[in-house]
C-alpha cells in the first residue's frame, strides 16, 4: 500500500518541484519504504511506497513504460495481475514482478478503459505525456481514496487531504459538508471539508485534458439481474468457493501476514478460511474493553482456539480518549466514528507483527447483516400504503408535529422522539433517522442563525431519497444495502480502516469487497440475505460446522465503543474542557446554551447524547489542528 500525490497546470506553468517533494513526504506513514518524484514543466508526480511485493528496487515509482511517455503512481493490490500480465507479454516488455507495471502496460493497450480489467483494490495517477492527459482512477467500492482539486489553473491530487494541503495550506470551508458530517458522522462522496477539493467516487476514471475534467462510472452495483432459479446446496458451494478464492488472493504478500479478529462471523470466516489455506499458524489481532457490556475479546479467543491461529490482544481503556488529537489529524477532515479509536489501536498492535492484514470489511453491506434490515417487511408495507393512500402519510405528519411540541415540556418523550411512530413516516426519513447521529430536526436546534442560514436549502432527507432513487434495485432490502454500500461503506467504515491502518503503514484487505463476491451477492434473491428474521442468512449457512455455533447464533454487535459511560465518569471533564471551551463555543456554528444543555442531560441525567459529543469534539479537535494551526492562532 503506498501514498500518492500529484500536480498538473494546464497552462504549461513549471510546477514546483519541491511542493510535489512536500506533498509526497505528508504521506510518509502511507509508505516508509521508498519514495520518489517525476517532475517534468507543468507535471509533477509524488509517491511514497509500502513494499508488499517484489520488495526489489525494481517496484520504486513513479514508474514509466520503456519509453518513458507514460508515467504512473499507484496504491493499493491488483490481485489478477498475474493473469494480466501473461496476456500482456510478447506485446510489452516487463523491467519487475510488480502489478504497477503491468497497469502501465494496460493502459498503453486499453487507454482509460483498462481500468475495467482490474481485480483488487486501488488508486492510481497516469500521466500520458503524448495526450498530455492525466488519468484518475479509484477501484469499484472505494477501498483506496483519492481526493483531487481544480486550483489555480491546474488539477490537484493526493491520496489524503492533508497533501493538497500543502499547495493550498488555507482552503475555505464547506460549510454544507459540516452539514451531512453531523447527521451521518462522515462527509459523503463527492464532498470534503473543503471547497472546491472533491473526493473520486467509488468505481469512477477521471480525464484531465486541456485543463478540462471528465469524470465517469466503469462500474456501478447492479440488484436487478437476479439468479435463475438454482438448488440451495448449488447457492452456497458457489458462494463459499468465490470467498475462498477471494481470501486466497489475499494471501499473496512478500511480508508477514494476519488477520483482524472481532469475533463476529465476518472477521472469523475470513481467519477459518485463512487456516485452510495457510501452512503457518494465521496471525490474529483483537481489540478488548474493560467494560463487559462491550467486550468481545471471549468470542475472539474461542475463534482463535479452534484454528490455533498465534493470537495477540490490546485492552483499550477510559485513557484512549488521549488520542483523539491524534485521530483528528489521522482523518483529515470531520470524522465520528467513534470506533475509529480501537482500529487505531488493533492496527498499531498488529504492525509490530506483520504488515498486511485480512479484515471482514464488507460483510454486513453485502449480505444484510445490520438489525436494522430486519424491519424490511414492515417497512415495505407501509411504503406501499404510504404512495398509495395519501391519508397515511398525512397522519404521520400530524403525529410527527405533535412528538415535536410535547418534546420540549416531556423529557420521556424528548429522548425517543424521532423513533417514537417512526414507522408512520416516509421512508427516506424512517431510514434516516435509523443511521443518523443528529437528525435534521435536532441540528435545527443546535445550529445558530447564522450557520442555519448558510446551510438553508441542503435536506439530508432529499440527500437520502436521491441515493435510493439512483439504487438499481427494485426488492427494498436491496435498495437499503445498495445505499449504504454506496455511502456509508466507502465513506465511513472504509475510510475508518485506511486511515487507521496506513497511519501505522498496514495494508489492510477485505475479501468480501472482492467486486466478483459482492456482484453474486447482489445477485441473490433477498431471502438469502435475511430470512425468518435471521441476518446474513447465507454466510452463516455456508459457516456452520466450520465455525462454533455460539459465533454465528450470537446477536450482532457493532464495533462499538463504551464512548457513552466515559463521557458520562471517566472523560467528563475532557468533554467540558473541549466543548465549553471559548474557543469552541465562538466558532459561529452552533449555540453555545444548546452544546452546554446536551452535556448536562448526557452528564446529568439518563438520557445519552454520548455519539452526538463526540461528533462535536472530533469537529472541534478537526478544527484545532487544521484551521487554528493554518490560521496561527493555536
Amino acid at each position: 500500500m503506498c501514498g500518492i500525490a500529484g500536480q498538473v497546470n494546464a497552462d504549461r506553468r513549471p510546477v514546483d518541484g519541491e511542493v510535489v517533494a512536500r506533498m509526497g513526504e505528508r504521506l510518509r506513514h502511507r509508505g516508509p519504504d521508498d519514495h520518489g518524484i517525476y517532475v517534468n514543466g507543468h507535471v509533477g508526480l509524488a509517491h511514497r511506497r509500502l513494499s508488499i511485493l517484489d520488495l526489489s528496487p525494481a517496484g520504486h515509482q513513479p514508474m514509466s513504460n520503456e519509453d518513458g511517455t507514460i508515467w504512473i503512481v499507484f496504491n493499493g493490490e491488483i490481485y489478477n495481475y498475474r493473469e494480466l500480465r501473461d496476456g500482456l507479454q510478447g506485446r510489452h516488455t516487463f523491467r519487475s514482478r510488480t502489478d504497477t507495471e503491468v497497469i502501465i502496460h494496460l493502459y498503453e493497450d486499453y487507454g482509460p478503459e483498462c481500468v475495467s480489467r482490474l481485480r483488487g483494490m486501488f488508486a492510481f495517477a497516469i500521466w500520458d505525456t503524448r495526450a498530455q492527459r492525466l488519468v484518475l482512477a479509484r477501484d469499484r467500492l472505494g477501498k483506496k481514496p483519492l481526493f483531487y482539486g481544480l486550483q489555480n489553473g491546474g488539477l490537484t491530487f493526493a491520496s489524503e487531504l492533508k497533501a493538497l494541503l500543502v499547495a493550498d495550506d488555507r482552503p475555505e470551508i464547506n460549510p454544507v459538508a459540516l452539514h451531512y458530517y453531523l447527521i451521518y458522522q462522515y462527509i459523503p462522496a463527492p464532498l470534503t471539508i473543503y471547497r472546491g477539493i472533491r473526493k473520486l467516487s467509488p468505481g469512477h476514471v477521471l480525464v484531465y485534458e486541456q485543463g478540462k475534467v471528465s469524470e465517469s462510472a466503469y462500474w456501478s452495483l447492479r440488484f436487478t439481474e437476479k439468479q435463475a432459479k438454482l438448488p440451495d446446496i448449488e447457492i452456497q458451494e458457489r458462494f463459499l468457493a468465490l470467498l475462498r478464492e477471494s481470501v486466497q488472493l489475499r494471501l499473496a504478500s512478500d511480508v508477514p501476514l494476519g488477520a483482524f479478529l472481532s469475533g463476529g462471523v465476518d472477521s472469523s470466516a475470513v481467519v477459518a478460511l485463512m487456516s485452510q489455506s495457510m501452512t503457518q499458524p494465521v496471525q490474529t489481532f483483537s481489540i478488548g474493553f474493560e467494560e463487559e457490556s462491550h467486550n468481545e475479546l471471549p468470542y475472539a479467543r474461542m475463534v482463535a482456539e479452534r484454528f490455533g491461529t498465534d493470537h495477540h490482544e490490546f485492552i483499550v481503556k477510559p485513557s484512549a480518549v488521549d488520542i483523539l488529537p491524534t485521530l483528528a489529524w489521522v482523518y483529515d477532515e470531520p470524522y465520528a466514528d467513534s470506533s475509529a479509536i480501537p482500529t487505531y489501536y488493533v492496527s498499531e498492535l498488529s504492525r509490530k507483527v506483520v504488515t498486511v492484514v485480512l479484515s471482514g470489511d464488507g460483510g454486513d453491506e453485502i449480505l444484510g447483516g445490520y438489525p436494522r434490515y430486519r424491519f424490511n417487511p414492515l417497512d415495505r408495507l407501509l411504503d406501499t400504503l404510504m404512495r398509495s393512500h395519501r391519508w397515511v402519510g398525512t397522519a404521520g405528519d400530524r403525529l410527527r408535529a405533535l412528538i415535536k411540541r410535547l418534546s420540549s415540556d416531556l423529557p420521556i418523550i424528548r429522548g425517543f422522539r424521532y423513533r417514537l411512530l417512526a414507522s408512520l413516516w416516509p421512508l427516506r426519513e424512517r431510514y434516516l433517522h435509523r443511521i443518523c447521529y443528529f437528525t435534521p430536526e435536532e441540528v435545527e436546534e443546535l445550529y445558530s442563525p447564522e450557520f442555519k442560514e448558510m446551510v438553508r436549502g441542503h435536506d439530508a432527507y432529499d440527500l437520502i431519497e436521491q441515493w435510493m432513487e439512483d439504487a438499481e434495485a427494485v426488492e427494498f432490502l436491496d435498495r437499503l444495502l445498495s445505499v449504504d454500500t454506496r455511502t456509508y461503506l466507502p465513506d465511513d467504515l472504509l475510510v475508518k480502516v485506511d486511515r487507521a491502518t496506513m497511519a501505522h503503514g498496514l495494508e489492510a484487505r477485505s475479501p468480501f469487497l472482492d467486486h466478483h463476491v459482492v456482484e453474486f451477492a447482489a445477485c441473490l434473491p433477498v431471502e438469502w440475505k435475511i430470512r425468518g428474521g435471521q441476518n446474513k442468512y447465507l454466510l452463516k449457512q455456508v459457516m456452520r460446522g466450520m465455525l462454533p455455533n455460539q459465533i454465528l447464533d450470537r446477536p450482532k454487535r457493532g464495533f462499538a465503543v463504551p464512548i457513552d459511560r466515559w463521557f458520562r465518569h471517566d472523560c467528563r471533564d475532557f468533554v467540558r474542557e473541549i466543548l465549553l471551551s471559548p474557543r469552541c463555543l465562538s466558532r459561529g456554528y452552533f449555540r453555545p446554551e444548546q452544546v452546554r444543555a446536551m452535556i448536562d442531560r448526557h452528564q446529568e441525567t439518563d438520557e445519552n447524547f454520548g455519539s452526538r459529543l463526540y461528533s462535536l469534539m472530533m469537529l472541534e479537535l478537526w478544527h484545532r489542528e487544521y484551521v487554528d494551526q493554518a490560521a496561527g492562532t493555536t
